[in-house]
């Protein structure tokens, strides 16, 4: 236990909010405050999400501007009344609050940084944040890919280090019972079924995938059943209006209109939507100023034996190993998408079974939780601050 360390921890993505950086910052928490004195600024509910942290603040977010202004003056005050050994930021949108903070109370900076965090194409975001970003002492990465756009953008290779969000491994024992649960919930019987999971962004390629991936998989399997699992990301700062509208636009326009929409889930029907599925697809865009930092939805897949064909666009190829937990297509290539969702499918109904279940789940198992946490503490505990406590 490294109980005398102090560390505040600032963010704007965390629950009561919603999404794979917000779920992933909460873990974060849980693992800091397993090793330090904690603080934290957040977003207003976010109280309902943690234990007993020594100081906790919280602050709007309904409007953007007015969270970013009540957070510099926040987390200033915090870190004043909390000295702070490490401020930690969540992502860059928080950055310069917690440089100003660590500037104004000598403590160390660490970042958690995805891709969408150093290609925001924002001319008031790159001049100000990504500079603040640049000055923090440690820089925390989820891929190669994020990696690399981290050192394009000027920030020293000595102060990145990339720490892949983890997975949650789930019980097979029970997998049979959950596959039959969830077909018979959404009525699909023994039909081949493609799942799409996460947030409904033009990111995640969905209606492209729709207008020119599936036909030629339903050409082969003309039962084949698209499920959408996820709802438009409304409190996403890159999300636009009309992504449902355009997939079912998409949809007609192809004359694959049987797919299933079950909006948002809770984690266990998210868990038997991939013992239920043959295939997951995650036909992500690679859009100038929007960028597939990991790729969380594929690593969970494969957790569960469930393959994953997708694009090697940002930093998938990090979440999903060719030819052992699925298929990396090249960048838009619709037609090689398909034939890789083809070949799965005819291995299904050759096999019975997934034939490749058991290498997806070691794939996963390299990064499950426990591993994530000694990863991410190890980073932490390298700063020169948290040494000295140590010793």
């Amino acid at each position: 236990m490294l109980s005398s360390i102090r560390l505040l921890f600032v963010s704007r993505n965390f629950p009561p909010l919603k999404g794979g950086m917000e779920r992933l910052n909460h873990r974060i928490f849980l693992v800091m405050q397993s090793a330090f004195r904690m603080a934290f600024c957040g977003p207003r509910g976010s109280s309902g999400f943690i234990a007993n942290p020594e100081h906790l603040t919280e602050l709007p977010v309904s409007s953007l501007v007015a969270f970013l202004l009540s957070c510099q003056v926040s987390s200033l005050r915090l870190a004043l009344r909390f000295t702070p050994d490490i401020i930690y930021s969540g992502s860059g949108l928080t950055a310069p609050a917690v440089w100003f903070s660590a500037l104004v109370t000598k403590a160390k900076t660490v970042c958690y940084l995805h891709g969408l965090d150093i290609v925001v194409d924002h001319p008031i975001y790159q001049f100000f944040f990504l500079r603040a970003i640049k000055q923090f002492d440690q820089i925390i990465v989820n891929s190669k890919h994020t990696a690399a756009l981290a050192m394009a953008a000027g920030i020293r290779q000595d102060a990145i280090a990339i720490v892949h969000p983890g997975v949650e491994l789930p019980d097979l024992r029970w997998s049979s019972e959950c596959r039959r649960r969830f077909r018979h919930h959404i009525s699909a019987g023994e039909r081949s079924i493609l799942l799409i999971a996460g947030r409904l962004t033009e990111r995640k390629g969905v209606a492209d995938f729709v207008r020119y991936g599936l036909p030629e998989v339903r050409r082969v399997f003309p039962d084949t059943l698209l499920v959408v699992v996820g709802e438009e990301a409304r409190s996403a700062l890159k999300h636009r209006k009309g992504v449902t509208e355009g997939i079912l636009c998409a949809a007609e326009e192809s004359g694959c209109e049987d797919i299933v929409f079950l909006g948002a889930v809770d984690d266990a029907m998210l868990s038997d939507a991939y013992f239920a599925a043959d295939v997951m697809v995650f036909p992500v865009l690679d859009l100038p100023g929007d960028v597939e930092g990991f790729g969380m939805v594929a690593l969970e897949a494969a957790a569960h034996g469930l393959p994953t064909v997708a694009f090697a666009v940002g930093g998938v190829p990090d979440a999903v190993e060719h030819g052992r937990s699925g298929y990396l297509a090249k960048s838009g290539d619709y037609f090689q998408f398909s034939q890789y969702v083809i070949e799965l499918l005819h291995s299904r109904h050759r096999a019975g079974t997934i034939p490749c279940a058991a290498s997806c789940i070691e794939f996963a198992q390299g990064f499950a939780w426990p591993l994530f946490n000694q990863r991410f503490l190890a980073v932490l505990q390298s700063l020169d601050s948290v040494r000295k406590v140590v010793r």
